[in-house]
């Protein structure tokens, strides 16, 4: 078992003003003269992705992207392709649920890469300055049992998840 960042989705909607910080340069506020870290909030929005989409048969989403910059991976997951991606929000306004949120379109290329290969075993920047333990550092597997969740190798997600 190889150790993955978990986040508490229930405890990051409950707050208001969460904060971690990054230790990849471009993913930090500063370096985008913006008050975000983008590597944190990409993970949070992959997560909520897979937690709150509808995966319908018919994806509206998918269908209205003039870029074809949106599709469902092997696991039924829908994944937006950055470099298609235009941050035109066609899909926000063609999803019938509303569970494309606005801010995981901005146009950014820069993702989380949770840290592989320069933590040393220790877990990422964002896991320890997280005050608000939203984000863990875990040595476990996916259990839908538990609501613990896989979105991939590196990151599982704890939060209830919407059913057909």
């Amino acid at each position: 078992m190889s150790k993955k960042i978990l986040i508490d989705l229930e405890k990051y909607y409950k707050i208001k003003d969460f904060k971690a910080d990054c230790s990849y340069y471009y993913h930090q506020g500063t370096a985008l003269a913006a008050p975000k870290n983008w590597g944190v909030e990409k993970l949070l929005a992959k997560a909520s992705q897979y937690i709150v989409c509808r995966q319908c048969k018919r994806a509206d989403c998918i269908i209205s992207c003039p870029w074809e910059a949106l599709g469902f991976n092997d696991k039924g997951i829908l994944e937006r392709y950055s470099m298609r991606c235009t941050s035109c929000k066609t899909c926000s306004t063609a999803c019938p649920f509303g569970t494309i949120y606005l801010d995981i379109l901005p146009y950014k290329t820069s993702q989380c890469d949770y840290c592989i290969g320069r933590s040393n075993g220790e877990p990422p920047l964002c896991v320890n300055t997280d005050k608000e333990k939203i984000l863990q550092w875990v040595d476990m597997e996916a259990d839908e049992s538990k609501n613990i969740h896989k979105i991939s190798d590196y990151l599982l997600v704890v939060s209830p998840k919407w059913k057909k």
